[in-house]
C-alpha cells in the first residue's frame, strides 16, 4: 500500500529529530508535483539560523569509508585510483536503497523516485533537445554509466547486499541511474574543518592523504567543469570564507577543506535566482550550539515572512546545465550560455595539420569557449545597460600589444568583442594561410636568433600569429560555426519563431497537463508536459543566443575586412 505524502512527511521529521536535526523557525512541507517538497518559514523570530544538521549525518565520502558494510570493500579500490568520491557516495546511495531494513529509509522514501533530467526521458522525449549540446551529451553519459554498472556496480552492490544478508535484493541499472540522480540533484559543497575530515586517529593510517586531494580536486574542479559532448559536469557552490563559522581568532586559523555531500533537511531548499537563504559550518558550535554542525542561514536583513519558501542558489547556471543535473530550466534565464567549440578531431585534416597543432600547443589556447547572455550588454549591439566598471583594459593592453613592426594597428572594435581572445587565438591559427604561416614562422625565428635561442613565450606566439592573420580568417570561422550550430538547433526541432508559437499556445498553469481555456470556456492550448515545455525552453534560448552572437560575429568581420 502507498504511503502518503503526509505519512512520509511525518516519519521523516521523526528521523531528523531523533538524528539531532532542529528546524528553527522553519519547516519542511509538501509544494507539488514538480517541486516536491520545500523549506518555509514558519517563526518571524527566529535569529536567522534556520535549520541546524550534525555533520555526522551528512553522507560524504569520508563516512563511505568508515561505513562497516561498504568501507572495507571500497578502500582499497578508492586508494588506488579505481573509484572517486563521487562514486563512492553514488555507490552507497544505491546500496542504502536496496537494504530492506536500511535506517535511511524514511530519507530515501522523501526523494523522487524518477527524474525530469536528460537521462530519465524517453527516446521520443530525447528527440526534443536534438541539435543540441544535450542531446549528445545525453547519450554519451547513459552509455558511460551502462558501462560503469555492468563493468563495475553491479556485482559490487550484489557482494554488499549478500554480505549484509539481502542476496535476494536485485540491483538492476535504473537503481544505479536514480542514485546518480540523486547525488548530482542535491549534493552540496561543504566548508568543512581539516580536523573534521582528518580527525588525529585517522591520520596515520593509510590512504587519508588521497582523500583529501580527491576531495579537494573534486572542490576545485566544480568550478571550472561544464556540461558538453565530453560529458564534463560543473556544479558550482555558493563562495565561503576561507575559515569556518566559528572558529575562534588564532594567528593561524584552521584549514579548510572543501568537500561534496548530501545534507538531509537542508537539501530540500529549492533553487531561486535570488536566494533567501545559505549554508555554513559551524566548528566550535559557537553559532548554532551544535559543534560540527551544517546550517542553513537566512540571507535577509529582517525575519523571513510566514510561509516564505527558503530558497537556495545552485549558482550562476545556464539552462542547459540545470536541465542537465536538475531537470528543470528558467524561462529567460540571465545566466544562460552557448558553447561553441572547433572539433578538435578536425584539426588532422587541416593542411598544415602538424604546423598548426603545435603553434595551438605553444599559444595555450581553448578550442572551446562559453558565451554568456551577460555579454552581449557590452558588444557590438548592447541590449542591456552597458556596465561602464568593466574591465577592459586587458583587451586594449593584447591589441597594442600584437604588432612587432607598427604596420597592424588596433581594430577600432576591440572593446566591442565580446568573443573570448584564446579562442578566438585558436581559430586565427586553424584558419591560417600558407603564407601567413610561413611569415610566422619567420617572425618567431628572428625573436629566438635575437636574444640567443631562448624560446618564445605563449603571448609571443600569439602576438606573431595575430600580426601575420589579424582577425578576418578567426572572425570567418567563427561565423561559420555559429552558422552550423544553428543549422544543426533548426534541422532538430526548428525555428526560434517555431518554438516561440509552442511555447504560447502551451498549457502551463499550475499542472501543465490541465489545459487553459478562453473567456469562451474553449481550450486553445495544448497540453504539454513539464519535460517538453522544458526542453523546449532550453532549446529556444540555445537558438536566440546563437542568433545574438551570429550577428556580433558578422558584424565583427565586416569591420575587420574593411579595416584589413
Amino acid at each position: 500500500m502507498a504511503i502518503s505524502e503526509e505519512a512520509k512527511l511525518e516519519y521523516f521529521l521523526q528521523w531528523l529529530q531523533v538524528n539531532g536535526v532542529e528546524l528553527r523557525g522553519c519547516k519542511i512541507k509538501y509544494c507539488d508535483s514538480n517541486k516536491g517538497f520545500g523549506i518555509y518559514s514558519s517563526d518571524e523570530s527566529t535569529d536567522g539560523v534556520l535549520v541546524v544538521v550534525p555533520l555526522d549525518l551528512a553522507i560524504t565520502p569520508m563516512r563511505v569509508l568508515q561505513d562497516p558494510l561498504i568501507g572495507p570493500e571500497c578502500r582499497a579500490m578508492f586508494d588506488e585510483g579505481e573509484v572517486d568520491d563521487r562514486f563512492l557516495m553514488i555507490l552507497f546511495l544505491t546500496v542504502e536503497h536496496l537494504r530492506k531494513n536500511s535506517s535511511w529509509k524514511p530519507y530515501f522514501d522523501m526523494l523522487p523516485t524518477t527524474f525530469g533530467n536528460p537521462l530519465w526521458f524517453t527516446d521520443d522525449e530525447l528527440l526534443e533537445l536534438k541539435g543540441t549540446t544535450l542531446y549528445k551529451a545525453t547519450e554519451l553519459q547513459k552509455k558511460k554509466l551502462q558501462s560503469l554498472y555492468e563493468e563495475k556496480v553491479k556485482a559490487l552492490v550484489e557482494k554488499l547486499l549478500s554480505l549484509d544478508g539481502n542476496s535476494e535484493s536485485k540491483v538492476c541499472f535504473e537503481d544505479f541511474l536514480w542514485a546518480n540522480s540523486v547525488f548530482w540533484a542535491r549534493a552540496l559543497n561543504i566548508p568543512l574543518p581539516h580536523s573534521y575530515v582528518f580527525p588525529r586517529i585517522l591520520e596515520d593510517q593509510e590512504g587519508c592523504h588521497s582523500i583529501e586531494k580527491s576531495s579537494e580536486d573534486s572542490a576545485n574542479n566544480s568550478s571550472e567543469e561544464l556540461v558538453d559532448g565530453e560529458n564534463r559536469k560543473r556544479s558550482n557552490a555558493l563562495k565561503f570564507d576561507n575559515a569556518v563559522k566559528g572558529e575562534t581568532s588564532t594567528s593561524t586559523k584552521e584549514e579548510t577543506l572543501w568537500v561534496e555531500g548530501l545534507v538531509p533537511g537542508i537539501d530540500f531548499c529549492n533553487h531561486d535566482l535570488k536566494a533567501a537563504a545559505t549554508w555554513e559550518v559551524d566548528g566550535t558550535g559557537s553559532v548554532t550550539g551544535v559543534p560540527f554542525s551544517m546550517y542553513l542561514l537566512s540571507a535577509e536583513q529582517g525575519p523571513l515572512k510566514v510561509e516564505r519558501e527558503i530558497s537556495i542558489s545552485y549558482g550562476n547556471k545556464g539552462n542547459e546545465e540545470l536541465l542537465y543535473l536538475y531537470g528543470f530550466v528558467i524561462n529567460n534565464n540571465p545566466d544562460d550560455y552557448l558553447m561553441v567549440n572547433y572539433p578538435v578531431e578536425a584539426i588532422q585534416s587541416l593542411h598544415f595539420s602538424d604546423s598548426k597543432r603545435q603553434l595551438l600547443e605553444a599559444q595555450k589556447v581553448e578550442m572551446r569557449c562559453l558565451l554568456p547572455k551577460s555579454l552581449l550588454d557590452h558588444g557590438l549591439f548592447p541590449s542591456g545597460i552597458p556596465n561602464n566598471n568593466r574591465n577592459s583594459k586587458g583587451k586594449m593592453d593584447q591589441a597594442c600589444n600584437y604588432s612587432w613592426s607598427g604596420q597592424r594597428k588596433t581594430p577600432s572594435y576591440v572593446n566591442k568583442l565580446v568573443f573570448p581572445v584564446d579562442f578566438l587565438a585558436a581559430l586565427r591559427t586553424i584558419a591560417m594561410q600558407e603564407d601567413e604561416l610561413f611569415q610566422v614562422s619567420s617572425l618567431l625565428e628572428e625573436l629566438v636568433e635575437s636574444r640567443e635561442e631562448k624560446q618564445p613565450s605563449d603571448a609571443e606566439v600569439r602576438a606573431a600569429v595575430w600580426e601575420a592573420c589579424g582577425d578576418s580568417g578567426a572572425l570567418q570561422l567563427l561565423v561559420d560555426l555559429l552558422h552550423k550550430k544553428m543549422m544543426d538547433l533548426e534541422e532538430g526541432s526548428g525555428t526560434e519563431e517555431c518554438d516561440s508559437e509552442l511555447l504560447e499556445k502551451a498549457s502551463f498553469s499550475g499542472d501543465p497537463g490541465q489545459p487553459a481555456r478562453d473567456e469562451n470556456g474553449s481550450s486553445n492550448y495544448k497540453c504539454m508536459s513539464r519535460i517538453r515545455w522544458s526542453s523546449i525552453v532550453y532549446r529556444q534560448g540555445q537558438k536566440q543566443l546563437t542568433r545574438l552572437f551570429l550577428k556580433e560575429a558578422e558584424h565583427a568581420l565586416q569591420l575587420s575586412l574593411s579595416e584589413d
